[in-house]
């Protein structure tokens, strides 16, 4: 994988910071991208620090032009755009009767546009590089229901709808598109949850850690998953065979 380039949103910390660090072992070039700056910035140091190649930028997963520019700056920068991570997500918890609708949109646009955004900006880079690898960070939450979890499941849901089309109109230009479901993993942004959250009763017994999460976006980014794509693969812990 030495040759390929990554992007990964939501990159400054958490999961994100977990698959640039496995990315960057393999020996993929990466770009974080977050609107967490300083995080990012940090993130990207303490990579680059241990020999990983690895870089921030900053992009607004919602704004479109900001996706452009981006890949565009990836391209000139970096030579071309090989892998694509849309992990950007937020978050919030609230029963549907008290659901503001201000977070319902916010969290549409951040979990599931984003994805839409991201995948139109980056085809075409990928095609320009003759083909490529875009992974769709999901949720079991788009699996099973959850109390206070409307406005999140539904974002996701969205975001398997949309893996499953673009594998389809994609898989002529050499470009697989996969997604994961995770259950419930330990990262700040889930300190927004309830103890436990959607993971409380997993059989085995606890979150994942993110870097429980990272082999599975390396095996799906390299041509080991050559043959692979439209699949949504669930790493869980076993909360969704309950």
């Amino acid at each position: 994988m030495s040759e390929q380039v990554a992007l990964i949103t939501g990159g400054a910390r958490g999961q994100g910071a977990a698959h640039a660090e496995a990315l960057a072992s393999a020996g993929v070039h990466v770009v974080i991208a977050d609107v967490r700056d300083e995080d990012g910035e940090g993130t990207a140091a303490a990579l680059g620090g241990r020999g990983l190649p690895v870089r921030y930028a900053h992009l607004d997963v919602t704004d479109e032009q900001a996706w452009l520019a981006i890949v565009d700056d990836i391209e000139a920068r970096e030579g071309g755009l090989d892998v694509l991570v849309n992990n950007a997500g937020i978050i919030r918890v609230a029963p549907l009767l008290d659901l503001n609708m201000a977070d319902w949109d916010l969290i549409q646009r951040v979990n599931a546009t984003s994805v839409v955004l991201g995948i139109r900006a980056s085809a075409p880079a990928m095609i320009r590089r003759g083909g490529g690898s875009i992974v769709n960070v999901a949720s079991t939450a788009a699996h099973r229901g959850a109390e206070g979890y409307a406005a999140y499941a539904a974002s996701k849901a969205a975001v398997l709808a949309v893996t499953q089309a673009a594998a389809l109109e994609l898989a002529p230009h050499g470009i697989r598109v996969n997604a994961i479901s995770p259950g419930g993993v330990d990262t700040p942004m889930n300190d927004d949850e309830p103890p436990g959250g959607t993971s409380a009763d997993a059989p085995l017994g606890r979150r994942a850690r993110p870097d429980e999460i990272s082999p599975l976006v390396v095996y799906l980014a390299s041509s080991a998953s050559s043959y692979v794509t439209g699949a949504d693969v669930l790493i869980d812990g076993g909360v969704t065979i309950r």
